[in-house]
């Protein structure tokens, strides 16, 4: 049986942030909602950084929506898992067309979360992309090559949680990486890892970044 490790996105946040030993001068957080917001929250009061979202979503496999083949980010850019196509295929345009429906959703989420807020400029900051766990690891990659376009100083992923395999994937794609535990055990599942680990609504995600930006007590 999987140990919990955490009381919920919070306790593992404020966790995180005190482990943190990654960049941290001229910082920017942003977090990949919805559960890596409560997670970013608590880095960005510990390093008085600015906390953001970047909605990359998952593109779900049709046979079986909870996994995934891959992760679109919001400027429109895919990274697609080729283990998972190569025993899975799916046509050119069947992947485009699931592309298309997910953005739509990345799109609703943009303008809920930020409104008309301008993506953070991110060009010689220090960028630290967290979530509440990794698990294949594609959606972190689609925010990593949407912030290295924006050409900052550095980039950085913090999380508490992540399979072995997935740190494999991602340390040599960042300047630092940071995981609280690295999990040698399979089938991995994030949510094994929380007490609490309930679904996330929109109107959370907005608190958090409402209270960040306000500089005030989490909610």
């Amino acid at each position: 049986m999987q140990e919990v490790l955490f009381r919920d996105r919070d306790d593992a946040g404020r966790r995180l942030a005190e482990a943190y030993a990654g960049p941290s001068e001229d910082a920017v957080v942003l977090g990949i909602p919805r559960g890596g917001i409560p997670v970013g929250y608590h880095l960005s009061v510990a390093l008085e950084a600015l906390l953001d979202v970047i909605v990359v979503r998952k593109l779900p496999i049709p046979s079986n929506p909870e996994a995934g083949f891959g992760a679109v980010a919001p400027d429109g850019s895919m990274v697609l898992n080729d283990e998972t196509l190569r025993v899975m295929p799916l046509s050119r345009d069947v992947i485009r067309q699931i592309a298309s429906e997910v953005l739509l959703e990345v799109n609703r989420r943009e303008r809920e979360y930020r409104g008309d807020r301008p993506f953070p400029d991110l060009e010689g900051k220090s960028v630290i992309l967290t979530d509440d766990g990794l698990a294949t690891g594609y959606t972190m990659i689609a925010a990593i090559e949407m912030v290295k376009a924006r050409r900052p100083a550095a980039t950085a992923v913090a999380v508490p949680v992540s399979p072995l395999d997935t740190v494999s994937r991602i340390e040599p794609l960042v300047d630092h990486f940071h995981c609280l535990h690295v999990s040698r055990r399979y089938p991995f599942a994030v949510a094994s890892f929380y007490r609490d680990f309930h679904d996330m609504s929109d109107g959370e995600v907005i608190a958090y970044l409402q209270h960040r930006a306000a500089r005030e007590p989490e909610p």
